[in-house]
């Protein structure tokens, strides 16, 4: 269970009430307790990120929240860390009791306009509920009100069900660019912040995806990039590497040999490809003065040689000159206002879910900043960006 990805799982967000029965509702949902339970208000503070397996849905993220009817300063706190884990959601199950009211349509309102779905969920069936509550969540929520008591461990069933046909949609790194059977050559070199030995994520589920498909694998460094080609009977049929390596990789990558890198493969499977094209392309248009927006998904502690704090400024830098403005965040921390800025550039996102990433597009785009990636940008910045594969633009110049 514990194997799977966050980024992976299908991120399951609980919204309600103080008191709705939320953390209850989640331990009886998973049959664990896995959620504190009291009666006192505002006993979740902070939004809980729990990976669990639910049974018949598999691996999931379930969110704990805060009731987002807390009240005082930081009741409102709680509230906007509430709202925010709907940039994660990509399920929203809303919880009430007795009654439906307007802060329950108001959140159902909100997940709407996000495009987020959301099953109604009504708990304490044991106690009873008001007249009409059920027929109002229906027409807020456009489905049928599941009842449940969490207490009784009643209705449960029916809630895994309901949740079936929302397992997060399967998206292959390499499915786009890799047919079964295909020679591909990987190109990795040793990431600095990480033990000596070990792949990075997308490295893993990239080799994990290829193996299951038959294909044949030769794992290089660049350093030994040309050596191995040589002894290669013929050219691999697609070379994957680093974004860190492009420039040495593409110099030595054969004639008529597809490219591409981990972190632009990522643009597709976690964003929108298109959108971060059309922001790399926007590159040239930087000046000095500007103001660009780095977003690590991590947030682990730099390395000396850190690709977005030192790799990534320095090869802009070094094209708009050392008056160009760069500001770095990491996590969850991302700026409400964005018209500061005049392109945003997000790291490859494997520890973020799709919807997260998403949210950030969405945000960006409606703020009129481009946004691309670091992978697509490093291409930009060393010349090769129309000669790489990017899924949705198959082909390599």
């Amino acid at each position: 269970m514990e194997q799977a990805p966050r980024g992976t799982r299908l991120h399951i967000g609980i919204f309600g009430r103080r008191n709705a029965g939320k953390s209850s509702f989640i331990n009886a949902l998973t049959e664990q307790d896995v959620a504190i339970v009291s009666e006192v208000l505002g006993t979740t503070a902070d939004p809980v990120y729990k990976n669990m397996e639910i049974r018949g849905v598999g691996p999931c993220v379930l969110i704990d929240t805060a009731g987002f009817d807390d009240i005082g300063t930081l009741g409102r706190q709680r509230v906007e860390k509430t709202e925010k884990a709907l940039d994660k959601t990509d399920i929203a199950i809303l919880v009430f009791t007795g009654v439906f009211s307007e802060e329950d349509a108001a959140w159902a309102d909100k997940c709407r306009t996000r495009k987020i779905p959301v099953l109604p969920v009504l708990n304490k069936t044991d106690i009873g509920e008001t007249e009409g509550a059920a027929e109002a969540a229906e027409a807020a929520c456009g489905r049928s009100v599941l009842r449940v008591s969490a207490t009784e461990k009643i209705g449960f069933e029916a809630v895994r069900q309901a949740l079936l046909p929302f397992g997060t949609e399967e998206r292959s790194i390499t499915g786009r660019v890799a047919k079964e059977g295909d020679h591909v050559m990987l190109v990795m070199p040793q990431d600095e912040s990480a033990p000596k030995g070990r792949l990075i994520l997308p490295q893993v589920q990239t080799i994990r995806e290829l193996l299951d498909r038959g294909c044949i694998i030769t794992a290089v460094t660049p350093e030994t990039m040309v050596s191995a080609l040589e002894k290669c009977a013929v050219p691999p049929d697609l070379i994957i590497t680093d974004s860190q390596a492009f420039q040495t990789v593409y110099k030595n990558t054969p004639s008529g040999v597809p490219l591409t890198s981990f972190s632009v493969l990522l643009a597709d499977v976690k964003g929108d490809a298109k959108v971060f094209l059309e922001g790399a392309a926007t590159i040239d248009g930087l000046q000095a003065g500007d103001r660009v927006l780095i977003a690590e998904a991590c947030t682990h502690a730099p390395a000396t040689e850190d690709i977005g704090r030192v790799k990534i400024p320095a090869l802009l830098r070094k094209r708009v000159g050392e008056g160009l403005r760069v500001d770095v965040v990491s996590g969850d921390d991302f700026p409400k206002d964005l018209s500061p800025y005049r392109l945003i550039i997000h790291c490859g996102a494997c520890m973020f879910n799709r919807r997260h990433v998403l949210s950030r597009i969405s945000a960006a785009v409606a703020a009129g900043v481009p946004i691309t990636n670091y992978g697509m940008t490093i291409a930009k910045l060393t010349g090769i960006l129309d000669k790489v594969v990017i899924p949705g633009r198959m082909e390599a110049k």
